[in-house]
């Protein structure tokens, strides 16, 4: 049965990053865990096999910038994927 009364979780924007520098899967583990931390960010999904990873936020609480710098200071490069 449809429950009128459930929250709805706020849909973000979303953005792709291309990650080089990662060894392992425990290095998507972290960059979802450093990016999860911060206010505005709803969900991460980094692939190690891919070397993506995927990002959900709300742009009013968080830009782009910060979210590339909190990657890069876990010591790994990105670039932003434009085509999802």
């Amino acid at each position: 049965m449809f429950n009128v009364f459930k929250k709805k979780q706020k849909q973000g924007e979303e953005m792709k990053l291309k990650i080089t520098g990662m060894h392992c899967t425990s290095c998507a583990i972290n960059i979802d865990g450093e990016l999860e931390e911060i206010d505005g960010v709803i969900s991460a999904s980094t692939s190690y096999a891919q070397a993506v990873t995927k990002i959900n936020y709300d742009p009013e609480k968080v830009v782009k910038e910060t979210l590339h710098l909190t990657i890069k200071k876990l010591g790994y490069s990105t670039e932003e994927v434009l085509s999802m």
